[in-house]
């Protein structure tokens, strides 16, 4: 159980970075990280650490498409949770 806290610990943590640099890379006008990375990191495991980073530097927030998709990933994770505790 310990190996899988971390686990979501580093995965959150390096979702929340790559957010932000991201946005950092988006203000330089510099090569930026794809939608389909920021959202495999989500999928893992990291839409909590990804979610906070989303609202603290405000990137991804208006665009609808990547929100429907992020918010398609809580969803399906919520899911499987709820799935996993009916077991």
């Amino acid at each position: 159980m310990l190996l899988l806290f971390y686990y979501f610990l580093i995965t959150n943590i390096f979702g929340f970075i790559q957010i932000a640099y991201d946005k950092k890379q988006a203000i330089k006008e510099k090569r930026r990280i794809s939608e389909r990375r920021l959202l495999g990191v989500i999928l893992l495991g990291g839409i909590i650490g990804s979610g906070l980073s989303m609202l603290i530097f405000r990137h991804k927030t208006a665009k609808s498409s990547y929100l429907l998709k992020y918010f398609g990933i809580l969803l399906l994770q919520l899911l499987i949770l709820y799935w996993l505790y009916k077991q």
